[in-house]
């Protein structure tokens, strides 16, 4: 028995350090890839709320000033107005008519999904913008 006990003794210390070296490398390489996949589903997808409501703004400027002279710079500024508010709708998570909406109903549409965002808390023409009338 107690040659036993001598051995066991002896021996355990040498198997503790022989599996921490070869179990230590997985368990770290498995902890850091937990890490990189809990960081990776935090990091939001797209540009952050900022740029996209600056972008909707600016735009709106853009539109209401009447500064596009000719037909076809008016029906880019408001397509690109168009995305910028299906990807502020996207982001808020408001549900948008504007999304699927036909061509000749787009500017009902765009007004409705206007009035969502506002509800939704997104000051379209925040206070102290200048408009014009």
């Amino acid at each position: 028995m107690g040659l036993l006990t001598y051995a066991v003794i002896a021996v355990c210390p040498a198997l503790l350090v022989w599996l921490a070296l070869r179990i230590g490398p997985v368990l770290l390489d498995a902890a850091e890839a937990w890490q990189r996949r809990r960081h990776r589903r935090q990091e939001p997808e797209g540009p952050p709320l900022e740029k996209v409501v600056a972008a909707v703004r600016r735009l709106r400027r853009e539109i209401r000033s009447g500064s596009p002279t000719t037909h076809v710079r008016a029906r880019a500024l408001a397509a690109a107005y168009d995305d910028v508010l299906v990807d502020l709708c996207r982001i808020v998570g408001v549900d948008t008519p504007l999304a699927c909406a036909e061509e000749a109903d787009r500017p009902f549409a765009r007004l409705q999904t206007e009035a969502a965002l506002e509800q939704a808390g997104i000051a379209l023409d925040p206070p102290g913008s200048v408009t014009a009338g």
